[in-house]
């Protein structure tokens, strides 16, 4: 399929700087897995859950039988990490929504996102409503690649093959089928912090469609 891109402003290249800076301050290797970053979708309906302190409710996102997403590897056996990374499994699952729903202004984006990051993906759902587009398909995530610049702050890196997937008319329904090529897997990269309740937004994220290590 081929899916739209999120929009890249050019203040987005900071993830790849902070990805270069954590690796040399000791931390994984994240840029010699991926070189970019990208979004996809879930099948499930994630329940309202408490945050870490117990006091914070996540909102409840619902996605249709026909949207599903697929995250392998995303478990680290850190508490810690692991409710990082379901975090941002859930913004993931939050932007589908909101692509489904056309609803830009989506609460759960405000919740997983910030600043620049909440301003692009609001202005790319916004681009599926002007386009009379929606989505469908199952969209695989893997590859996830985290480093933990400090205990507020991370950046974390991951593929997703969307060869599974394509955009959708939305008054007829129609799947937009687009035969599988190197630009159905998109490398993203992504800085994401934990705000003072303790959830984990994504505060800038740079996608590369047609990525060489994600297609590969």
């Amino acid at each position: 399929m081929k899916r739209h891109s999120l929009p890249v402003a050019a203040a987005f290249a900071t993830t790849a700087a902070l990805l270069l800076t954590a690796c040399s301050d000791g931390g994984t290797k994240a840029n010699d897995k991926i070189a970019g970053a990208g979004e996809g979708r879930s099948g499930s309906t994630p329940s309202t859950s408490a945050g870490p302190s117990g006091s914070v409710k996540r909102p409840a996102v619902t996605l249709p039988e026909d949207v599903k997403n697929v995250f392998e590897s995303w478990k680290t056996g850190d508490p810690a990490k692991d409710t990082l990374m379901e975090d941002v499994k859930q913004r993931i699952n939050a932007t589908d929504a909101a692509i489904v729903a056309a609803d830009p202004d989506a609460e759960a984006l405000s919740f997983y996102y910030k600043g620049e990051a909440l301003a692009g993906a609001a202005e790319w759902v916004q681009g599926y409503v002007d386009d009379g587009k929606s989505i469908t398909g199952t969209v695989r995530f893997y590859n996830p690649d985290l480093v933990m610049v400090d205990k507020d702050t991370a950046a974390l890196a991951y593929c997703a093959d969307e060869t599974r997937a394509s955009d959708k008319d939305r008054k007829t329904g129609k799947a937009e089928k687009v035969p599988a090529s190197k630009d159905s897997y998109v490398a993203y990269n992504t800085r994401v912090e934990m705000n003072q309740d303790g959830i984990w937004q994504t505060t800038s994220l740079l996608s590369d469609r047609g990525n060489a290590k994600c297609a590969s």
